[in-house]
C-alpha cells in the first residue's frame, strides 16, 4: 500500500494504491502477466496504470534482471473508496511504487506520500493542486512528501505555515525517487544495477 495525494472538487485528499497477486504465479504464466484494476477509476487513471506497469517492469528488470515477477504475475491494483470516482493524471509515481514494492517484496518508507505523473521513460511530470495536496498531507500526519521538480515553484509560493514541518523532495525521474521511497531496500543491499537516469 502506497499513499498518493489527489486533488478533488472538495480540495486535497490522500489516495491509497494497493497491489497484490490474484493468485500464485504458475509456470504457464511465464510472460503472460496482466493487471486488473478496481476502484472506480476514470479513463485518465486507468491509462496511468498501464503506463506505470510498463515502466515498473522495465525498472525492476534493470535493477534485478532475474526478477520477472511483473511480467509473469496476475496482478490486482485497487484504489479504495470505490464509491467515489477518481480520475486525473497525478498518481503515476504512486502506482509505480506500489508495483515495485510488490515485485521487490520491500515496503515503502513510512509516513511518505507522493504525487506526480510518470512517463514511459520514468520522468516525473508536473501536476496541479499542490497547495491542496500539501494540506491533505499535513492533515494525514505525513512527514515526507515527494513532488515533481517542475512543481518546486508552486510549493515555494505557499505560505510558510503550510510548508513548515514537512520534508519535501523534488524529483525529475523515478531513479531520483526510488532511494527516498525505498530507503530500507537501498540501505540493506548494494545497488550496482540501479537503472541510470535516461533524461
Amino acid at each position: 500500500i502506497v499513499m498518493g495525494l489527489a486533488w478533488t472538487a472538495a480540495g486535497g485528499s490522500t489516495l491509497y494504491i494497493e497491489t497484490s497477486m490474484r493468485y500464485p504465479v504458475a509456470k504457464e504464466d511465464k510472460g503472460n502477466g496482466d493487471l486488473k484494476l478496481t476502484g472506480q477509476l476514470g479513463s485518465s487513471m486507468s491509462e496511468s496504470c498501464e503506463i506505470a506497469l510498463v515502466y515498473a517492469r522495465s525498472f525492476v528488470h534493470e535493477r534485478r534482471p532475474q526478477n520477472t515477477f511483473l511480467s509473469d504475475a496476475k496482478l490486482h491494483l485497487h484504489v479504495p473508496e470505490g464509491a467515489v470516482k477518481k480520475d486525473g493524471p497525478s498518481a503515476g509515481i504512486t502506482m509505480v511504487s506500489a508495483l515495485t514494492s510488490l515485485a521487490l517484496n520491500c515496503p515503502v518508507r513510512q509516513n511518505i506520500a507522493m504525487t506526480g505523473e510518470i512517463s514511459l521513460t520514468g520522468k516525473i511530470l508536473p501536476v496541479g493542486g499542490i497547495k491542496e495536496k500539501i494540506m491533505a498531507a499535513r492533515r494525514g500526519g505525513v512527514k515526507c512528501v515527494l513532488l515533481p521538480e517542475e512543481n518546486r515553484r508552486d510549493f515555494n509560493e505557499l505560505d510558510d505555515f503550510i510548508r513548515e514541518d514537512i520534508e519535501v523532495h523534488f524529483v525529475r525521474h523515478y531513479t531520483d525517487a526510488f532511494p527516498i521511497i525505498f530507503a530500507e531496500e537501498v540501505s540493506t543491499a548494494s545497488d550496482p544495477n540501479l537503472p541510470q537516469d535516461s533524461r
